[in-house]
């Protein structure tokens, strides 16, 4: 079974609100962007918290998550990043909850219709009634959870004291990738970044710019010149095309491969270290692990670790300060709802949101 559940998960209920105050309908907390910034959703100390959370029961198998499935309504020759996906998982813990991501993404939203590339909403249930007890706004929790996976990894996988961040893509993940490094390792000194629109490249160092005087930040010509100086390098793009070589990775890098099909086939097999979230997230949809796969070169037994193994101490982080090491994060549902749950809790001790009626 592609699910993993565990007999020893904590049976504490999570704070039903499936009634109203005055005891009628049963009501749901609607929290939008602006109420889950207001409660720290803006700050990465909150998401590394819940993502270090999420990734020990993950190790531990305290989890349900159902491989989450792509709806896609386009052409098969539509783009890679046009598609909607349901990510639907319960968590264990202290607090245990149930819920579900709902996101959607278009490759040409920004371009075409002056949107944000993804958007999405985050169904939060009692795990006692299974009734909904929240809906999140979802863009802002994706991204910031997202960029502290790499900051978890980041702490266990990257050089000691690394000074050099390279980062391919710069939109809105680029944005709270790099805020989440610089807030989590202070010792980080120059940003390198490269995006096919040079506008955009400028854009983020001008907003970065802004917030930390005293990093240096380079916009470079050419994806080349920035991954070649990168001790951590982080992609953030929508290509559907891998373009990012062995020969380009500096020896001790640390690769965040956020965006999936960034890095080429030799980088799996040369890496001293290939870590994933999750094998069986990671080896579906014709993503680079599961062409390697299908083509017989590249296995579970190739794997060096699920990032959880490493977060709870079952296996080492960096053991060397020559070794690369790639993290290959697909994204797992259980860790948007372990944000959205250190949120959801926030949110009724500080009374926010609007209380909405089911019926």
């Amino acid at each position: 079974m592609n699910m993993k559940t565990a007999g020893g998960i904590a049976q504490t209920a999570a704070p039903e609100q499936t009634r109203s105050n005055d005891g009628g309908a049963p009501t749901l907390l609607y929290l939008d962007r602006e109420t889950i910034a207001s409660l720290g959703g803006e700050s990465s100390d909150l998401y590394v918290e819940a993502i270090e959370q999420a990734l020990t029961l993950h190790a531990k198998g305290e989890y349900v998550q159902p491989l989450k499935p792509y709806l896609r309504t386009d052409s098969k020759d539509g783009h890679i990043a046009d598609r909607i996906i349901a990510m639907p998982a319960h968590i264990g813990g202290d607090t245990p909850m149930s819920g579900i991501k709902w996101i959607g993404s278009k490759h040409d939203n920004p371009q075409r219709r002056g949107l944000e590339r993804a958007s999405g909403l985050i169904a939060l249930n009692d795990p006692q009634s299974n009734y909904p007890i929240a809906i999140l706004e979802a863009g802002l929790i994706s991204s910031m959870r997202t960029a502290a996976v790499t900051a978890v990894a980041a702490r266990r996988l990257a050089r000691k004291s690394f000074r050099h961040v390279s980062c391919i893509g710069c939109g809105l993940i680029a944005s709270a990738q790099l805020r989440t490094l610089l807030e989590q390792f202070a010792h980080i000194e120059e940003l390198h970044l490269y995006d096919v629109n040079a506008e955009a490249a400028g854009r983020l160092r001008d907003e970065l710019a802004s917030r930390y005087s005293d990093i240096k930040i380079h916009v470079e010509q050419t994806a080349e010149k920035a991954v070649r100086q990168g001790e951590v390098v982080v992609t953030c793009t929508v290509t559907d095309t891998p373009y990012i070589p062995y020969e380009w990775l500096q020896k001790g890098v640390f690769v965040s491969n956020t965006s999936i099909m960034d890095v080429q086939k030799d980088v799996y097999i040369k890496a001293d270290k290939v870590v994933v979230d999750d094998w069986d997230q990671s080896n579906r949809e014709k993503k680079i692990i599961n062409q390697l796969v299908l083509e017989g070169r590249f296995s579970r037994e190739s794997l060096y670790a699920e990032l959880g193994e490493i977060v709870n101490g079952q296996k080492a982080g960096r053991e060397s300060d020559e070794e690369i090491i790639i993290l290959n994060p697909m994204g797992m549902a259980i860790e948007d709802i372990s944000c959205a749950r250190h949120i959801y809790l926030k949110a009724l001790e500080e009374k926010a949101g609007i209380s909405l009626k089911l019926y």
